[in-house]
């Protein structure tokens, strides 16, 4: 019987069943709803109270345009802002605010300082904020906790500081450092520059004639030298046929004296000669008078010959008619005339020997400079490779320098943003908060969950109780439990006493149950407004 009632019972409960279990079952619910609601009531007032102080850094852009005045620092918000934090929350940062502040009193002296700095990280929460529907970091949260809220404030404020500081102090050291390197990267450009400058310079200096430059001057200067030369060798050509010639006189000349010496008195010709002589000197004047001013030295040195020659062509006639005229000739007269005639041409030969040296000499030092001329232009092709690899060099090192010389002087003005701060900086929106209410516990939230747990707790154990129970509490159960009909009911017939008792356990209940409830009310209220 009591399996089918168990079947029957287990179909399921109706409002009137669930009515019934709550009469029944007042107590088994109402102790434990209390007791659970007021074991975590108990609990939140017993836990210690943290204050959270909080405040908001925002990142505020550089006042200049990035692309006028390009920054030299990491562009990389967050990567700086988690090197800013890693630096901030290291050990002999935090080691350095708990002494300042004189940070959890209770537990120095009796834990490691590994452990303060431990729980002081935990305390310390950091949150970053970023544009909507962009990884651009606009801003982040600093907040500090404890359990004196003036603490909690001045330990936020010292955080936000740091933050604000490190950050300008690692953008101007980064900055700075920026600067330098162009500075000692771009004096490395400047002397390797010099070098090449030098190198340049001495290469030039050691190859003045041949350089490519000088091409056209030499070829100019090559071509007069041999103009030069090809005059000094016609120059020459006429001395040396000059020289033929004034031996050729010398020799008739002296034979004319002999022969006037003889006992006929008949002159041995000469005249011819002469003749022929002047005519070449003539024919020679002709063609120089063609290129030449009559100014040219050339040219008067030949009047002058044809000169000379004339004089002594006369002298020659005049000895030659006076040695036809005088049958008995006036020796010392006739040798003395003679004598001088000799004597000029002597001296002419004797000029024109020198000159003809002088033109040899001439000649072989135009040859000279000549080929020197000609090896300048030989080597022009090599020293115009030579100094194209000297000046690809020297082009480099430029361009180079010209480009680290812009790299410096912006990094240098990016660095004067910096310092000044018109660069990426934080900067605090408000100051930290002194927080008036705990963050921790939240005693209204533990006293919903206190009256949750109340209520499963209740439920449990009136729950169990009703099932651990094998009576029967209605007609319907006792209907379908028997399996006959019911003929007729005898109804409870209860007693004085039973009623008052009765009355009384109902009052109680009420009682009982206004008590708890008034209770968790007013514990409510309290955790709400004294929380």
């Amino acid at each position: 019987m009591t399996e089918d009632f168990e079947e029957k019972s287990g179909e399921g409960l109706n409002l009137q069943q669930v009515m019934g279990i709550v009469r029944r079952r007042r107590w088994h619910f109402l102790i434990p709803l209390f007791f659970g609601w007021l074991l975590v009531w108990v609990a939140s007032w017993e836990l210690p109270s943290t204050y959270k102080s909080a405040t908001t850094i925002i990142i505020l852009a550089p006042t200049v345009s990035k692309e006028l005045v390009p920054s030299n620092v990491n562009d990389n918000l967050q990567d700086r802002l988690q090197s800013i934090t890693q630096q901030i929350l290291s050990r002999t940062r935090l080691i350095h605010i708990i002494d300042n502040l004189n940070l959890y009193p209770d537990k120095q002296g009796r834990v490691a300082p590994d452990a303060l700095v431990e729980r002081m990280r935990k305390d310390i929460d950091i949150e970053l904020v970023r544009a909507p529907g962009r990884e651009k970091l606009t801003s982040f949260n600093v907040a500090f906790s404890s359990h004196d809220p003036q603490t909690a404030q001045r330990v936020t404020s010292e955080l936000t500081n740091l933050f604000i500081n490190e950050n300008l102090e690692m953008q101007n050291q980064q900055s700075a450092d920026t600067t330098k390197f162009f500075e000692s990267q771009l004096e490395d450009a400047r002397k390797s520059l010099s070098e090449q400058e030098e190198k340049i310079r001495q290469f030039k200096d050691q190859h003045t004639s041949d350089l490519p430059g000088q091409l056209q001057s030499n070829l100019a200067i090559m071509t007069s030298l041999q103009s030069q030369l090809q005059t000094d060798e016609d120059n020459l050509d006429r001395a040396k046929q000059q020289s033929v010639y004034y031996q050729s006189l010398i020799g008739q000349y002296r034979a004319l004296q002999k022969s006037s010496k003889g006992p006929s008195g008949a002159p041995v010709g000469g005249m011819p000669a002469i003749d022929d002589f002047l005519d070449k000197l003539r024919a020679q004047l002709a063609d120089l008078s063609a290129h030449y001013t009559p100014q040219h030295p050339d040219v008067r040195k030949l009047k002058q010959q044809i000169a000379e020659t004339e004089t002594m062509k006369a002298q020659l006639a005049a000895s030659l008619n006076s040695n036809t005229a005088t049958p008995v000739p006036d020796n010392s007269a006739t040798s003395s005339n003679g004598d001088m005639s000799l004597a000029q041409l002597q001296s002419q030969l004797q000029a024109n020997q020198i000159e003809i040296a002088n033109r040899e000499r001439s000649i072989a030092t135009l040859q000279g400079k000549i080929n020197e001329y000609q090896a300048r232009l030989g080597q022009a092709p090599i020293r115009e490779q030579q100094l194209a690899d000297l000046s690809r060099g020297y082009d480099q090192s430029k361009a180079n320098y010209d480009d680290l010389l812009k790299k410096k002087n912006s990094s240098a003005l990016a660095t004067d943003l910096t310092e000044r701060q018109q660069g990426e900086h934080f900067r605090m929106i408000d100051p930290p908060s002194l927080p008036v209410k705990p963050d921790f516990p939240n005693r209204i939230k533990l006293c919903a969950v206190g009256l949750a747990l109340g209520f499963v707790l209740g439920g449990v154990i009136a729950g169990g109780a009703e099932f651990m129970d094998d009576r029967i509490h209605n007609e319907k159960d006792f209907k379908e439990l028997i399996p006959v009909a019911v003929i007729s009911e005898i109804p409870e017939v209860a007693t004085a006493d039973e009623d008052i008792r009765r009355s009384q356990s109902n009052r109680l209940a009420w009682a009982v149950a206004s008590i708890v409830f008034v209770s968790i009310l007013v514990g409510s209220a309290l955790s709400y407004f004294r929380g």
